[in-house]
């Protein structure tokens, strides 16, 4: 077992250090190009979204919206100007009478910006688990983005319906303008920050990252008497880490999928090399794989990382205290507040080696 980092350990491994390289060499070396376009051009996102086409779902397939007939999907080129060439693509649902919400993100740049990759076939498949687990009165407790997605598509009640952009992730040369790019996305999903949802969600990361017991039990008061459900995704942890850099040590790498068993043993070398702690796996595509890696045994003694896959570590189905009820591809699926005596097998497609 590696030994809990000291404080100046933790100073020098802390990840958002070099959190987004790539993209910096992407927006120009040095940033001074990126700097002259600011300053030109003051108040002003340093991208923008371009409407690509707008169409019914069935024209998306790669989105697998098909069950959802009445959704309008719009695809946007994520564009900046000093690089040239768009950085993602991004997907809005939008029903009549209501604003237009993120449902896929496909990131072009090596490294993340804005919002997570995630394969589109694992909301459709979360979404169909929902209806068949969770009753129509439930809510549904999971981060922010996720939880519009869920709004949308699964039309329960969630806890949060407003987009509150945390965190922001971009790249250190954007950090300046980190206010005006939350109110361009505010503009472009068409909704404002709620400060009633933005103090609840505060509540809601904290106990995720808080020890499993006393964070189920926030969680639980947090939804009072509703049967609730919580959903996280692996790519959370990426999130708390950008949140709580101080209090959870995380780090990521990428691998090409290739030999399974020469993969691992690239990642064991790595946690040797560097000391960390314990990792986890999400599977992007059918050829990358992002491993995130614990730097510490602290930042595994919380909620969302119990409740998460991890080497060496008891299998989340394992756990007494909450009740899975659904697994498949880097979602889980746990009741907060099962009926006495009800015992459900949880529906699973969890591959070998825990990747997600």
């Amino acid at each position: 077992m590696t030994a809990p980092l000291t404080a100046d350990r933790r100073a020098s491994a802390r990840w958002p250090d070099r959190l987004l390289p790539s993209l910096g060499m992407l927006l120009v070396t040095g940033g001074l190009i990126l700097l002259t376009w600011l300053l030109l051009v003051p108040d002003t996102a340093p991208y923008r979204y371009d409407l690509v086409t707008t169409g019914p779902a069935d024209r998306f397939p790669e989105l697998e919206l098909e069950a959802w007939p009445d959704l309008t999907i719009s695809q946007y080129d994520v564009y900046v100007p000093v690089a040239g060439q768009p950085v993602a693509q991004a997907y809005f649902g939008q029903r009549p009478g209501q604003s237009p919400v993120q449902l896929h993100w496909h990131n072009q740049t090596s490294e993340p910006l804005l919002a997570l990759d995630r394969k589109a076939a694992e909301l459709s498949a979360l979404v169909a688990a929902i209806d068949k687990h969770a009753p129509p009165d439930a809510l549904l407790l999971s981060w922010w983005d996720t939880s519009r997605q869920l709004a949308l598509l699964s039309e329960r009640d969630v806890l949060f319906r407003t987009p509150l952009h945390e965190p922001l992730i971009i790249p250190r040369e954007w950090q300046t303008e980190s206010e005006v790019i939350r109110a361009y996305e505010s503009e472009q999903a068409d909704t404002p920050v709620d400060s009633q949802e933005r103090d609840h969600f505060q509540r809601y990361t904290h106990a995720l990252l808080s020890p499993l017991t006393r964070g189920l039990a926030e969680l639980r008061q947090l939804a009072g008497s509703r049967d609730a459900y919580l959903i996280i995704h692996v790519s959370d942890l990426y999130k708390l880490g950008l949140l709580y850099p101080d209090e959870f040590g995380i780090a990521y790498k990428h691998y090409r999928m290739g030999n399974l068993h020469g993969m691992i043993s690239h990642l064991k070398t790595e946690m040797r090399n560097r000391d960390y702690y314990t990792y986890t796996l999400q599977s992007l595509s059918d050829e990358l794989i992002r491993a995130f890696f614990l730097i510490d045994e602290a930042s595994y003694d919380t909620l969302l990382a119990t409740l998460l896959p991890f080497t060496d570590h008891p299998s989340p189905v394992e756990h007494t205290a909450v009740q899975l009820v659904y697994q498949q591809g880097g979602y889980w699926v746990y009741r907060l507040t099962p009926a006495a005596g009800t015992v459900l097998q949880p529906d699973s497609t969890r591959p070998d080696d825990q990747v997600q």
